[in-house]
């Protein structure tokens, strides 16, 4: 199985000019090349065999009725607000990865409504529930400012947020932060920021065509046959396997804007932290891990059990819960 650098591993590269970043950086070309060819050729296959989009299960029909829409530009995005602990005024923004959905966050959910005054989560422009428009040049920009839109929709634009991110999550959560670090109009007020094995598309989206999304879990953490039928139902949701690959220019965004991202991250003053799942094919242990404390010294860490993988809220939502709630206690 090809291994792509994330995108915190490969920009912290190219920041500090590793020698050892050389090969990497090449193998990364390579890969794109091969999920660009690919992608061309999967939703068309989709389309002529006519394959109509799953049912959704009890449970996530159970997660959708709980939420709205709000308009942004004319599209419809689906989000969730749930209001929790009395006597705090904290709110949490949870933001999802590639390729699937807010849904990513059900196992943590309720106990982060025990601890949080709000908790909020949406599915970004293109996935889940939300709108999949097309032909629609998707963009970090633009989910950034669906995000912002988002906070302003539910009043809470003079309202310092904490916010936990997951692999594209990470990505649009650093344009946040450069916003907000920028002092840009309509900006995010950034309380803290989590990260999660963050910045990956190659083994989860090929996974998830192949059957094998298992991959990217650990060996005791597998997904039930149930929960990868929610996975790819909520992709297949409005036909959203046929923009995936427009939402894949990102990794073109992210080499392109990787000084802008890279310098947030690294000038900010606003408490990090970092969750990672050792086990993770597409963020290898340690090179990963090692980079990240090079580059973001100022953020601490927490490396779950050796047998957690890409998605660590997923497979070990204790253990995530106990290093997000330790953090969040520490500042």
């Amino acid at each position: 199985m090809l291994i792509e650098v994330p995108a915190l591993c490969f920009l912290s590269c190219v920041v500090s000019q590793r020698q050892e970043c050389d090969s990497p950086t090449a193998e990364l070309n390579m890969r794109e090349w091969w999920i660009h060819v690919g992608l061309i050729c999967i939703p068309l296959v989709a389309v002529y065999l006519h394959i109509p989009p799953p049912q959704l299960s009890p449970a996530l029909q159970k997660w959708h009725s709980a939420g709205e829409v709000f308009h942004f530009r004319g599209r419809n995005i689906f989000y969730r607000d749930s209001y929790g602990a009395l006597g705090s005024s904290d709110v949490v923004i949870l933001l999802h990865g590639f390729p699937t959905s807010s849904y990513d966050w059900s196992k943590i959910w309720d106990p982060l409504t025990q601890r949080f005054h709000r908790v909020i989560a949406l599915d970004f422009l293109g996935f889940g529930f939300s709108d999949k428009p097309r032909p629609h040049r998707y963009s970090i920009f633009e989910q950034a400012s669906v995000v912002e839109a988002l906070v302003a929709h539910l009043g809470l634009s003079n309202q310092r947020v904490n916010v936990v991110s997951h692999d594209y999550g990470d990505t649009v959560a650093l344009e946040l932060l450069y916003r907000s670090d920028q002092n840009r109009t309509g900006h995010l007020t950034f309380n803290s920021l989590c990260l999660s094995n963050g910045g990956t598309v190659y083994s989860v989206f090929f996974h998830f065509l192949t059957g094998r999304i298992g991959e990217v879990f650990g060996p005791y953490t597998q997904p039930t046959d149930a929960e990868f039928w929610d996975m790819w139902t909520g992709l297949r949701y409005n036909d959203g396997n046929l923009v995936l690959d427009s939402i894949l220019q990102y990794i073109n965004q992210r080499l392109k804007h990787r000084e802008r991202w890279v310098g947030a991250l690294t000038s900010t003053y606003v408490p990090l932290h970092m969750i990672y799942g050792p086990l993770d094919p597409v963020n290898p242990h340690p090179q990963f891990i090692r980079l990240y404390q090079q580059l973001v010294q100022r953020s601490t860490i927490t490396v779950l059990d050796e047998h957690i993988s890409h998605y660590p809220q997923l497979e070990d939502p204790t253990g995530f819960l106990n290093a997000y709630f330790n953090f969040i206690h520490s500042f």
